[in-house]
C-alpha cells in the first residue's frame, strides 16, 4: 500500500510544473504544499511527512507534519512554511528531501530542487556594530554580478583601507574591517559596484570608531 506523493509548490504564485523552483531572495513565510494520496485498500493512520535534508540557509517553521488518518483512495495535503536567509547563494541549485513514514514502517522520499533568485536591488547596509572597537562588519547586496570596490576614508578624504577590489557574485556579502591601528573618530565607507554592462552604482555611509 504505497502512498503516492503528489507535489505542488504554492509560492511564488504562478509557478507551473518544472524541474527547478525559483525562490525569492531573503523571502519570508513561503509555503511548500505536499499532497499525500493513499492508493491502497486500507486506511493509514499517523502518516508522517518530514524534512530530511535542507541547506542551512532555509529555515522551516516546523520540520514535520502528521496526517492522523488517510483513508483508502483519499488524498490529504500537508504544508511546510519556511524562510530564506539572505546568506543563501544566488543562482545555484539545492535539493530538499521529504520523507514519508507509513504506519507499517514503510518509507518513501520526495526530493525537490530549488534555486534562489538574485536580489531585486543593490543595497549597502549600515556597519555592525556601530560604534565599534576595533572591528566591524560591512554588508551589501548585489542584484547582479560585477566588480566591487569598497574603500574606507577618514573625514579628510584620505583613503585608510581598501576592503574589496574584486569581482563579486549577485547576492549578500560581508566584509570585516580591523581598525586597531587607527584613531577614534568618524570614518566613511564607500562602495562602487560596476556590473557587466558597465553600469555603476556608488553609495557611502559613516561609522564611528570609539576606543
Amino acid at each position: 500500500m504505497k502512498p503516492l506523493l503528489l507535489f505542488s509548490l504554492c509560492l511564488p504564485v504562478g509557478l507551473s510544473a518544472q524541474t527547478v523552483y525559483e525562490l525569492p531572495f531573503a523571502s519570508q513565510d513561503n509555503t511548500i504544499e505536499l499532497a499525500v494520496e493513499n492508493t491502497g485498500s486500507l486506511t493509514l493512520d499517523n502518516v508522517t511527512v518530514s524534512v530530511q535534508n535542507r541547506p542551512d540557509w532555509i529555515s522551516f517553521r516546523s520540520n514535520e507534519a502528521i496526517i492522523d488518518q488517510l483513508e483508502s483512495s483519499a488524498e490529504k495535503p500537508v504544508s511546510f512554511t519556511f524562510s530564506i536567509d539572505k546568506t543563501a547563494p544566488v543562482g545555484k541549485e539545492h535539493a530538499i528531501t521529504f520523507l514519508i513514514d507509513g504506519p507499517g514502517g514503510q518509507t518513501w522520499t520526495k526530493t525537490i530542487t530549488v534555486r534562489i533568485s538574485a536580489p531585486e536591488k543593490f543595497e549597502l547596509f549600515q556597519n555592525f556594530p556601530n560604534p565599534f572597537n576595533p572591528t566591524t562588519t560591512i554588508s551589501y547586496q548585489l542584484s547582479s554580478p560585477g566588480r566591487v570596490r569598497l574603500v574606507v576614508y577618514n573625514l579628510l578624504g584620505q583613503e585608510v583601507a581598501t576592503l574589496v577590489d574584486a569581482e563579486r557574485e549577485a547576492g549578500f556579502h560581508q566584509e570585516l574591517w580591523h581598525a586597531s591601528s587607527l584613531a577614534s573618530g568618524l570614518y566613511i565607507y564607500r562602495i562602487t559596484a560596476t556590473d557587466k554592462s558597465g553600469d555603476k552604482i556608488v553609495d557611502n555611509k559613516t561609522m564611528s570608531l570609539v576606543k
